[in-house]
């Protein structure tokens, strides 16, 4: 028995501080784990927290998806909506009996009838422009701005409203120039600053390449401002004939061919390259076609915005005749000696095929002759009489080439002038 109690006293010494540590360490334990426990729970969130973080920053998957983004990050602030108003006629309906002054009818009748109450301004059109000098200058189509008696808005991409002047349009070319005034600020000294407009720059039109990626920018639909596309060209050196509103119809040579969208009221928007530079204004697109529209080449607009800085209009030369381009058909149909040229003739409502006082009466050119060349340049059905006058100015004196059967002549005109 006394070993018994004595072993047992033994154990109960060498016992004690085991337990009492273990209960220290399942405390330090429980706290720890504690701890742990609620810094684990926090960390999903953090996790979660992080990758949204990451979200909001899109990364860019390829260079080219990169470079659309920039393109429409940099662009878009000079791409502008032009909206169309006019006084527009209020309608009223009311109502009368013709019958009323007839004594005794029996009838009450009463026949609807429209009168006009006065008129109201009303938002009637709208195409797309962009700015091309921080003086606010803007390029757009000239069917978006046919309307005379029309009054015309500038909205920018930061939803600021400009009243627009229309300076100019070409005679050759959908193609017109308006101008906004610049937002005039108020500096520390009280004096007047003109805040500049961000504007884009024209690229050379004529190093296109067929299936060169390009971006469209417009409002689209008249409704959705600053809508971006994306395609290529498909093709080079068309020629359309562009019909639009106001009985609009017109013959444009040299336009890009693009699948990037085109859509009602991206007339006049820029056809932009991956280096962010305008290469075309968007003018046109085929209706019952899937992805194929039209632009007007840059080079083709920068000719007429240096002549409106300079001259305040948009000039071309001119020689004064009606033609029609002769190719193989033409020669069969008309019995021709010749497969090319420009064949002198009247218009399709009996206009005269040389006009009164100009350039070409004044150096004697007839009703069916044919010309060949200007300057040596041979005129064919690609190479057309207006595409190679556009290279000269008023008052230049070309030699032209003629066919009046059976002789061949050459003679001597002195441009006019032509403009809107």
């Amino acid at each position: 028995m006394f070993l018994r109690s004595l072993r047992k006293k033994k154990m109960q010494k060498i016992l004690a501080p085991v337990i009492s540590l273990s209960v220290a360490f399942g405390l330090i334990s429980g706290i720890a784990g504690g701890f742990a426990y609620e810094k684990l729970a926090e960390f999903p969130e953090r996790i979660i927290e992080r990758e949204r973080v990451v979200e909001k920053e899109y990364i860019p998957q390829t260079t080219q998806e990169q470079k659309v983004i920039d393109v429409v990050r940099n662009v878009s602030p000079s791409v502008v909506s032009i909206v169309i108003s006019k006084d527009v006629p209020v309608l009223e309906q009311y109502f009368t009996n013709p019958f009323q002054n007839i004594p005794g009818f029996p009838f009450q009748l009463q026949i609807p009838q429209v009168r006009q109450k006065g008129v109201e301004k009303k938002e009637v059109g709208g195409g797309s422009g962009f700015l091309v000098s921080p003086d606010g200058l803007v390029l757009t189509n000239k069917h978006v701005v046919l309307d005379q008696d029309a009054e015309y808005a500038v909205f920018t991409n930061e939803g600021k409203s400009y009243p627009a002047k229309v300076l100019a349009k070409d005679p050759f070319q959908d193609l017109a120039v308006l101008k906004i005034d610049e937002e005039q600020l108020v500096d520390s000294k009280g004096l007047f600053i003109q805040k500049p407009f961000p504007y884009a720059k024209l690229g050379n039109s004529d190093t296109l390449e067929m299936g060169q990626t390009v971006v469209v920018i417009g409002n689209a639909l008249g409704e959705f401002r600053n809508t971006v596309s994306v395609g290529v060209i498909s093709g080079l050196s068309r020629t359309i004939t562009a019909a639009g509103g106001s009985n609009f119809v017109e013959t444009i040579e040299d336009v890009i061919q693009t699948d990037a969208a085109i859509n009602k009221g991206n007339s006049g928007g820029p056809l932009l390259n991956l280096a962010g530079e305008v290469i075309g204004i968007n003018t046109a697109t085929v209706l019952q076609a899937q992805s194929i529209g039209f632009a007007i080449p840059a080079n083709k607009a920068k000719r007429g915005i240096e002549q409106v800085k300079l001259l305040g209009k948009i000039v071309y030369a001119s020689l004064g005749v009606r033609y029609v381009l002769i190719d193989e058909k033409i020669k069969q149909e008309r019995s021709l000696q010749v497969d090319y040229g420009a064949l002198v003739s009247k218009g399709s409502q009996g206009e005269p095929a040389v006009v009164p006082g100009s350039a070409a009466q004044i150096a004697l050119i007839q009703e069916g002759d044919i010309i060949l060349e200007l300057n040596k340049e041979k005129v064919t059905k690609e190479n057309s009489l207006g595409k190679v006058l556009q290279k000269y100015n008023p008052g230049d004196v070309v030699a032209i080439k003629i066919l009046r059967e059976p002789s061949i002549l050459t003679l001597n005109a002195t441009l006019g002038e032509r403009s809107e």
